[in-house]
């Protein structure tokens, strides 16, 4: 939870609650664009398509995909190569208006999201659906109280929103007594019900349009990536602040203090000294640490260098050219009925005496900022949140609108972070975070959460997008802790992805359930020459370091051994040796071709097994195994396709999948 009156600190902790101050946040047509890539057995992804006609939904009309720019990893070696004085429009090709792949083409002539089936998007309906029951699970008891009072949900694949549910109370506790832990609810008559267009305070959200307003800026020439923020603020000094550049700023990587309490400071002159007097706790560039101090320091560098204030920024730049009528700072009164109540705030939970928070910012520290700052206080809808999920899908335009030149989207989900693990972050967007995305976490996936509730996942490998909107602060901050609904939809959203094969058929799917682990068993065989190999097709998918898809030997079916083994993507490229006999990670969303040397069980008898093993908290896609052979020049000792063969695989929490 946050600290009392730790306004900074807008999120919470990966894989716990957030717990103090220096926690952080943290029928249809063949698809168009679906970054599917094929090889002459199987191919990854397939059947109806994102982009496939549908419903008209707001700003209806649409096709789907989308655009590819630079990959991350070479934009970011290109950027950082220059050595700390990059000015980014000199490093960004084209021009404003450069048309760049299908999906952007599509953008620039004006389509727009809308509603339509799983199917039009892609999508996997059973699944699809049980993204929404996952979320309304969360109304019950998460393990003694509601994780939230309501919610809201949003997914969809290429232009299609496919899901958009909202459940439970946008407005439910009066009032909440801390000695007690006893809630006053609002007669029934009085509560309000969430609803799909309930307008949600998104906290820490609000840093991703911070971010984006940043990086206009780099584009037009204004701000320098690798400049030293006291270019900009002159004040910004003391205690080795100097050296903080905006990139430091941007991937949390500055050395400041999570937090620091201007809600104390009653003047604007105070809380500007107490920015100005804090320092670093780190050599900056020497350390992760979220904090919200860095986003409030660059909301000053860019009303310094516009001569505007953030939220008129964010109008003009951003919410306006896109239409996102619904998404602003300080939401006005009429806005009351239609906003999702958050917390009941009173000491010692909250550095602030507020009773029921409702129609305002909740984080004390924005509140005290006058509702405008560059960590906090934005309010919004699932379906904005989703034309800004669409709009950097597409290289950062939306029904003809440009708000961001392709490869300054790849700016913001470039990881610069590479010196530490774990914390993969680009210019203001989270990347590869198991502990909130789930199973929609790949090296590729950006986004963002916010401690009133909010998530936003974006995944460029398909194309996709997942929108958690709750009001889990509702009515107080101690009724949850960790992400577990944000990582329960991005599961089911993940499996809703499906993954076909070629030949239609179905495939052996290891399955993704949390701690599982199975088996895939060959009979016996012997192999007469040293020139047998066991050959096959395989996709993965695994949390690094908590999950694996093994290959193993065994010559009586009780002791097994590693077998080594080679992979080569179907899209070519040089094979990757895997000596210990497993593959861990993300494998690109694209089928491998295995092949296992079968030299050292010549002339014995061997069983031959795949082994997938989920370990942690937390799970990626799976594993899918196909087209089993095992030969020699002059024989077939085993084919998946004969029948034969194929009744004698023993299968222990492996089942056939065609999705």
């Amino acid at each position: 939870m946050k600290a009392p009156g730790a306004a900074g600190n807008d999120g919470d902790t990966k894989g716990s609650g957030g717990t103090g101050p220096t926690a952080p946040e943290g029928g249809g047509s063949a698809p168009e664009t679906d970054g599917v890539e094929v090889e002459s057995e199987l191919e990854a992804d397939g059947g109806a398509g994102p982009g496939a006609d549908g419903g008209a939904g707001p700003g209806a009309d649409g096709g789907a995909g989308s655009g590819r720019g630079l990959s991350r990893r070479r934009l970011g070696a290109r950027l950082l190569a220059l050595g700390g004085v990059l000015v980014l429009q000199a490093a960004l090709p084209g021009s404003a208006g450069a048309s760049g792949g299908p999906a952007e083409r599509r953008a620039l002539q004006g389509l727009r999201l809308r509603y339509g089936s799983a199917r039009q998007a892609g999508l996997l309906e059973k699944h699809l659906e049980g993204v929404a029951d996952e979320a309304r699970r969360f109304l019950g008891p998460s393990p003694e109280h509601p994780y939230y009072a309501g919610a809201v949900v949003l997914a969809g694949r290429g232009r299609t929103v496919a899901l958009h549910r909202a459940m439970g109370d946008a407005v439910r506790y009066a009032d909440y007594d801390g000695r007690t832990d006893r809630v006053r609810e609002f007669p029934a008559a009085q509560r309000i019900a969430m609803a799909e267009d309930t307008v949600f305070d998104l906290a820490s959200l609000s840093k991703l349009f911070t971010s984006l307003l940043a990086v206009q800026q780099m584009e037009r020439g204004r701000l320098e990536l690798e400049a030293p923020v006291h270019r900009y603020l002159p004040e910004f000094t003391g205690g080795g602040k100097e050296s903080i550049t905006v990139r430091q700023l941007l991937t949390h990587t500055s050395g400041l203090r999570s937090w620091a309490p201007f809600y104390q400071e009653p003047t604007r002159a105070g809380q500007l000294r107490l920015l100005w007097s804090v320092r670093p706790q780190e050599t900056p560039g020497t350390v992760y640490r979220y904090s919200d101090l860095n986003l409030i320091a660059l909301q000053l560098l860019l009303e310094r260098i516009t001569g505007h204030t953030l939220d008129l920024l964010l109008q003009d730049e951003i919410t306006a050219p896109l239409g996102m009528h619904r998404t602003r700072y300080n939401p006005p009164l009429s806005w009351r009925r239609v906003t999702a109540a958050t917390e009941v705030q009173r000491p010692p939970w909250s550095g602030l005496d507020r009773g029921l928070v409702w129609g305002e910012v909740h984080d004390e520290n924005a509140y005290a900022l006058g509702g405008v700052a560059g960590h906090a206080g934005v309010f919004g809808t699932a379906w904005d949140l989703a034309i800004l999920a669409r709009t950097l899908l597409d290289g950062g335009v939306y029904a003809g609108k440009r708000i961001l030149r392709p490869a300054s989207v790849e700016l913001l989900f470039t990881d610069y972070n590479t010196a530490f693990p774990g914390d993969d972050h680009g210019l203001g967007f989270e990347l590869y975070q198991h502990w909130y995305m789930g199973a929609m976490a790949t090296p590729h996936s950006a986004g963002h959460t916010g401690f009133t509730g909010t998530s936003l996942v974006l995944d460029p490998s398909t194309d996709s997008f997942l929108i958690l909107l709750g009001n889990s602060v509702h009515p107080v901050r101690t009724w949850r802790a960790g992400s577990a609904p944000r990582v329960a939809v991005g599961n089911r959203f993940a499996r809703a992805v499906p993954v076909r094969t070629k030949h239609g058929g179905p495939a052996w799917y290891s399955g993704m359930e949390t701690g599982g682990s199975g088996t895939l068993t060959l009979p016996p065989l012997t192999p007469t020459t040293g020139a047998a190999r066991l050959r096959c097709a395989v996709w993965w998918d695994t949390v690094p370091g908590a999950g694996a898809l093994h290959l193993e030997a065994s010559a009586d079916g009780q002791a097994w051994e590693p077998l080594p083994f080679t992979t080569v993507r179907t899209t070519g490229g040089a094979a990757e040796q895997w000596p210990q006999g497993s593959a861990s990670g993300w494998s690109g969303r694209i089928w491998h071709r295995l092949e296992a040397p079968l030299a050292a069980w010549a002339g014995r008898e061997v069983r031959l097994r795949f082994h997938h093993a989920a370990q942690g908290r937390y799970v990626g896609r799976g594993a899918y195994v196909d087209v089993l052979r095992v030969s020699e020049p002059a024989h077939l000792l085993f084919a998946e396709d004969r029948p034969a063969d194929a009744s004698r695989i023993e299968a222990t929490g492996w089942s056939r999948s065609a999705d």
